[in-house]
């Protein structure tokens, strides 16, 4: 382990069942995720006999720094990595954190004329009703750079003022004398015909060379202008940032050999190539809570799991996903830089596929604090990965949640990240006493265990809420507990929750990198309908899907092993939000109108409780996701790893009784296979571990996950 440390990286291998790291003919799979707080990396040999994971602490400054120290790791202890690469997909905050930071492009709007202001007027909705003097982030354009040119369509799609080409060159020529970088084009309707935005792409692409463009038609063909150009603008905003970010990295990436072009993964669970994020880099906004949706759909389908809670913890957010039947929703609702970060409505609207999951300021970074009510607030900013905790020795003086379960000893000083990196407990446990323990009196364990149990309060009561949304008994829910702090906090939470069971699953703490390996490259691409259900034919549905398999198809190229997913949008004439249907080309041929109505009631009903047989149902939009998925991860058998140090046994805080109580140690990967183990013990490996309860029985099973079953309240 030794000869793994230095320049900021912990790494660590896992040897599986078979093979030898470094064989010139092995061929590598490599995920890198990007956290607030970490960089983690998992390799994974596609026959199955290896897997590795390596992890180091995020360079917030200059992201792909931690990415190439990391590789460059993995490279000593993998000779032939970067000519045995045979795929290297990325998740990135860059996106995410170019418009919190407002670091994006200078970025110019063109839109019809009298609509400059949307991006001001909004949609009208108020977050808060009654707060006088509401906050809403200012637009990323100014109004001196959003210009409107004479055009207009009628909702159909029929023209109304034709483009006035010539205003719209004087236009451009005023935006060339600004210095911008990027554009962004978005007319009225041009959902239903973006033939005046096309055209003045090709107009804007002659007048101002080199200047990125984002066309609401390529970027979100749907009805809500707000929403529309909010997202368009963003796209362009970012689309510079990223190109550079993506080609520097590649260029890196083929400067060190590695045999394989780069691929992103996109929020929608899917992955692509970096030319084709770079055209859409929008899409890119939630791809590393994406990869951890992903992880947790392979584990359910792996272990057989129908419905499950995805509990993705990591050092700056929490991320909870309802899973029922073996699937995930996807929802086209997100926002990016709130005013208030976790206030729906605060911030800038984001309409592209991603995960329906529920994100909370919760990670093991999250600042304690005691606030102006003389109450214990944890979070929702967060130490990160500089300076970071109190113990990590790195010039943190805040108390944070990992400090908290470092001085309760569910985090082991000596054995963090395998021993790699060592943690300051007294370091942390100043910190505690002289910022929560001294205005509140309480010594510092007492004060760690309270914000422990606020932290774990606030995720609970975000993730009530979230599953009372999707209909779901939590008493029917397995949580699958990954990220560096998920196992640490998800036994407390799950019995919040009234959630029976949590999973752990191998290699917890770097879940998320081993999501992007079984992302399959995909590709989503929608048509607005807004038609009533019954004056759909047949022919016009094809008609639709051809086109849109068709573009689809332009992003992934070969349509040989490429599976197609079609929904529709759906909802009673008059409501605002719709409900997915999936469907198939077959179900198109057969009664296309009287099934899809069924299965509308159906979801409807399971939604709110009761359904409308009067009101009449209306298609909004269609929408086509095309993948292309590869079953050889299917494979992977993790067992553990035990090169490093383990202590025995470990002090550990019983909030009960207010003292302390000493209880072995276990690694996971020497629990006896398919035994029974009882609590009170803990569990521990490289990454991650969790302390059973007295009551708490964790049995491990032959892919290496560990299932804790929670019998009854810990005493």
């Amino acid at each position: 382990a030794a000869a793994r440390r230095g320049s900021g990286v912990l790494g660590h291998g896992a040897p599986l069942t078979r093979g030898t790291a470094g064989d010139d003919a092995s061929m590598y799979r490599i995920g890198i995720d990007i956290g607030g707080t970490f960089t983690d990396f998992t390799v994974f040999d596609r026959d199955g006999a290896t897997l590795a994971v390596e992890k180091c602490l995020t360079t917030p400054a200059a992201p792909e720094q931690a990415v190439m120290a990391g590789l460059e790791r993995l490279l000593a202890r993998f000779p032939a990595l970067a000519r045995g690469c045979e795929r290297l997909n990325h998740a990135t905050t860059l996106v995410t954190n170019a418009i919190l930071e407002r670091k994006g492009a200078r970025t110019a709007l063109v839109t019809t004329s009298g609509f400059r202001d949307v991006l001001e007027t909004r949609n009208e909705y108020r977050y808060d009703v009654y707060d006088l003097f509401i906050r809403f982030p200012p637009p990323v354009v100014p109004r001196h750079l959003r210009h409107g040119v004479p055009e207009r369509l009628h909702h159909d799609g029929s023209v109304r003022i034709p483009l006035d080409e010539a205003r719209l060159r004087d236009v451009a020529r005023a935006l060339a004398a600004t210095g911008i970088e990027a554009v962004a084009v978005c007319f009225l309707h041009s959902y239903r015909d973006p033939v005046h935005e096309r055209r003045a792409a090709e107009i804007l692409a002659t007048e101002l060379p080199g200047v990125a463009l984002s066309v609401s038609a390529d970027v979100d063909p749907e009805p809500r202008e707000y929403e529309r150009m909010s997202t368009t603008v963003l796209d362009a905003y970012v689309k510079p940032t990223v190109d550079r970010y993506l080609a520097n990295l590649a260029a890196a990436l083929a400067d060190r050999g590695y045999a394989t072009g780069l691929e992103i993964m996109l929020s929608n669970g899917g992955s692509t190539t970096a030319a084709n994020a770079r055209r859409y880099p929008i899409q890119m906004i939630e791809s590393g809570p994406a990869a951890g949706v992903e992880a947790a759909l392979w584990t359910c389908r792996r272990l057989g799991i129908a419905d499950a809670l995805s509990f993705d913890m990591g050092g700056t957010t929490a991320k909870l996903c309802v899973i029922r039947g073996g699937t995930a929703e996807r929802s086209r609702r997100f926002e990016a830089g709130r005013e208030h970060r976790f206030v729906a409505g605060s911030g800038l609207p984001v309409a592209v596929p991603v995960y329906d999951l529920v994100e909370i300021g919760a990670g093991g970074g999250s600042i304690a604090r005691v606030d102006r009510l003389g109450l214990l607030a944890v979070g929702p900013d967060s130490a990160g990965a500089e300076p970071g905790p109190a113990c990590y020795g790195r010039g943190g003086a805040d108390p944070t949640v990992t400090d908290a379960d470092l001085v309760l000893g569910h985090i082991d000083a000596a054995c963090f990240l395998g021993g790699a990196m060592k943690l300051d407990a007294d370091a942390a446990r100043r910190a505690l006493e002289r910022s929560i323990g001294g205005p509140l009196g309480l010594d510092a364990a007492a004060a760690a265990h309270g914000v422990h149990d606020v932290v774990n309060e606030t995720m609970a009561s975000a993730a009530r809420l979230h599953i009372a949304e999707k209909g779901c008994d939590p008493a029917r829910l397995t949580v699958i507990a990954f990220g560096g702090a998920g196992p640490i906090h998800a036994l407390a939470l799950a019995r919040k929750l009234g959630c029976p069971r949590v999973l752990l699953p191998p290699h917890a703490g770097v879940m998320s990198s081993f999501g992007l390996l079984t992302a399959p490259p995909a590709f989503e691409r929608m048509a607005t309908i807004k038609r009533l259900l019954h004056d759909i034919a047949p022919s016009e549905l094809h008609a639709v899907l051809d086109a849109l398999r068709r573009a689809v198809l332009d992003v992934l190229g070969d349509a040989a092993g490429v599976a197609f997913q079609a929904v529709a949008e759906m909802w009673h004439r008059g409501q605002e939000f719709p409900i997915e249907v999936p469907f198939t080309t077959a179900d198109v041929d057969t009664a296309w109108n009287a099934v899809m109505r069924a299965r509308f009631d159906a979801r409807y009903r399971e939604l709110y409780g009761r359904i409308d047989d009067q009101a009449p149902v209306e298609v909004s939009a269609l929408r086509l996701v095309g993948s292309r998925p590869d079953q050889s991860v299917a494979a992977v058998d993790a067992a553990g790893d035990d090169d490093f140090p383990l202590p025995a046994d470990r002090r550990v805080y019983d909030a009960v009784r207010r003292r302390f109580a000493t209880i072995p140690v276990l690694r996971r990967a020497s629990l006896p296979l398919g035994r029974p183990v009882s609590g009170p013990v803990a569990i521990q490996d490289r990454e991650t571990g969790v302390v059973l309860g007295p009551h708490d029985v964790a049995t491990r099973d032959a892919s290496g996950a560990v299932l804790v079953e929670l019998r009854a309240e810990a005493s």
